[in-house]
């Protein structure tokens, strides 16, 4: 088997807009066969994806998964899927999740020697004036930024 590395193919970029990430992990997902090649065209979207994890297992919810034009037979494109993770990964996502204000957000999909992964994020959601503050820090770092090349063009 080639060793192709990390091919991301779906990003969900409001999430770390919309929530402060406090910490990541790497799990597989349960996919049916046209369900793989409709995420490898990029015809899936995470933006309203969450996790959860019910009786041992964790199950993300949300995401859709367009049909693929050359499947036969149909499948739900919202329906829930099953997230593999290490039984001691999971009973640490449970306590952490239990605490007011923590939910499990799927951050990208990416194939890892073409197996489909989640990186699932543990987060909680920022308020208005927190995003509003992390847009004018990143503004302050751009402009800093900009000011150190040009600094360094004159020289």
């Amino acid at each position: 088997m080639s060793r192709r590395g990390d091919q991301v193919v779906i990003t969900n970029r409001k999430a770390r807009h919309d929530y402060l990430i406090l910490d990541v992990w790497e799990c597989g997902i349960v996919l049916l066969g046209s369900e793989v090649k409709s995420i490898r065209e990029s015809r899936a979207n995470l933006l309203d994806a969450y996790a959860r994890v019910e009786n041992g297992e964790v199950w993300m919810y949300g995401m859709h998964v367009q049909q693929y034009s050359f499947s036969q037979g149909e499948h739900d494109p919202v329906r829930r899927r099953k997230l593999l993770l290490n039984a001691k990964e999971i009973i640490e996502i449970s306590l952490r999740t239990q605490e007011k204000g923590l939910t499990l957000v799927p951050m990208r999909v990416y194939f890892k020697d073409g197996r489909a992964k989640i990186e699932l994020g543990l987060a909680r959601g920022k308020r208005s004036y927190d995003k509003r503050h992390a847009i004018a820090e990143r503004d302050a770092n751009r402009d800093t930024a900009r000011a150190l090349k040009e600094r360094q063009r004159d020289n």
